[in-house]
């Protein structure tokens, strides 16, 4: 095994904690330390309804944006919905899907939840120049296109 190999793994592990732990973190200092999954709110918001537009998102939808499982993304809105953060809805085209709408509380904690990421991303990146993040957005993005190909069927 390549040396390196494993000082990335480890790297990235690390990384991956000390992460939500600053966000946690930060959410806390925030008054919003019952937001467990903050990335969740914020996708709720952006797909919020509007006058022309209601979308459903499924479980698994919201998983799939989250690289998570829909047992974590089900566990989320429940705690989210205990908080009064969103509310639950029958979907308008789809009864079976249900509808996770943001209340008053859910949109003023979206604010709270992307100041404390933006917060926690700048402290992250502090002395990292704009060609070095560029560089860093484009080798993150590859790296996660190759965790989400499709395995090869094999030929034998």
């Amino acid at each position: 095994m390549d040396p390196n190999t494993g000082q990335l793994a480890l790297l990235s592990q690390q990384l991956h904690q000390a992460h939500r732990n600053a966000v946690a973190a930060e959410l806390a200092a925030r008054g919003l330390s019952e937001v467990g999954h903050p990335m969740l709110l914020t996708i709720l918001e952006a797909y919020e309804e509007t006058p022309h537009r209601r979308p459903c998102l499924a479980q698994r939808d919201l998983a799939e944006l989250l690289h998570i499982s829909p047992a974590a993304v089900s566990s989320s809105l429940k705690s989210l919905e205990r908080g009064g953060y969103i509310r639950r809805e029958p979907g308008q085209t789809d009864a079976r899907c249900s509808q996770a709408l943001l209340t008053d509380k859910g949109r003023a904690a979206v604010e709270g939840c992307e100041a404390a990421i933006e917060a926690v991303t700048v402290k992250m990146l502090a002395g990292i120049s704009d060609e070095e993040r560029a560089m860093l957005i484009a080798l993150r993005r590859r790296m996660l296109a190759n965790l989400q190909k499709s395995p090869e069927k094999e030929v034998t």
